[in-house]
């Protein structure tokens, strides 16, 4: 059986302030958990009497068996799964240095939890290890976005900081952004390092992150001269963006 107040403080873990007071993060899902597991700490470990027995030496401070009832008053998904885990969020080495030397990401205040695990996934897939999120971009560990990493939070860094004084201490490293009246994306001579910066669902690159950008692009619609969508979603803009990148450095 698991207690009341387990559920609780599990429920708790929905709030930032919680999730930051107790250093943690939750995951659900066998793939997703069995994905974190060599990576991350796990405190806790709630699931199904079959799942325990088919995965006898998984190590965590505490193992508890739950009903499907019992999983879904614990869960923050609407299709309980058979095992919620619970891990301690991890600390990775602040290097900005790391631009200099390979392709990175910045996240111009990303606000959608899915955005955020989608780019996490996407730059595991181009092999971009380290993300700088602005202050004000979606949390990290909000459950969502660790649903959406699909564990590519495991092999991806992310950082928060400030966007501004982190390029302004980047004085010869290209600094890309997107923009309308940028260049297009497939006529440029692209860099096998630098950053890229991404910006907000509904604002785009914010004015002060703009007045460091020093390599402007922009995805052409096609075909050019027919109406199309004002914009692309964030996430697929930057599958876009990183697909060729990594074709030109082929």
């Amino acid at each position: 059986m698991i207690s009341k107040n387990k559920i609780k403080y599990i429920h708790s873990l929905e709030l930032k302030k919680n999730r930051k007071e107790e250093h943690v993060f939750v995951a659900e899902g066998p793939k997703l958990v069995h994905d974190l597991l060599p990576y991350f700490h796990c405190r806790l470990l709630v699931a199904s009497p079959n799942w325990l027995a088919e995965n006898p030496t998984v190590e965590a401070d505490e193992k508890l068996e739950a009903t499907a009832a019992e999983r879904a008053k614990c869960s923050f998904l609407k299709s309980p799964q058979s095992v919620l885990a619970i891990f301690e969020q991890p600390n990775p080495a602040f290097d900005p240095t790391v631009v200099e030397r390979s392709l990175c990401l910045a996240l111009d205040d990303v606000q959608d939890p899915g955005n955020l695990g989608t780019i996490i996934r996407l730059a595991d897939w181009f092999g971009i290890t380290d993300i700088f999120c602005s202050s004000n971009t979606v949390d990290l560990y909000n459950p969502k976005t660790i649903q959406a990493t699909m564990g590519a939070i495991s092999r991806v860094r992310v950082h928060y900081c400030g966007l501004k004084e982190l390029i302004k201490g980047l004085p010869n490293a290209p600094i890309y952004g997107t923009f309308l009246e940028g260049n297009n994306l497939y006529q440029e001579k692209l860099s096998t390092h630098g950053l890229i910066v991404m910006g907000n669902e509904g604002n785009g690159i914010s004015k002060e992150i703009e007045e460091l950008v020093n390599q402007r692009l922009y995805i052409p619609n096609y075909p050019l001269d027919c109406a199309t969508s004002e914009s692309l979603n964030v996430a697929m803009a930057t599958a876009i963006i990183c697909s060729e990148f990594r074709r030109i450095s082929q």
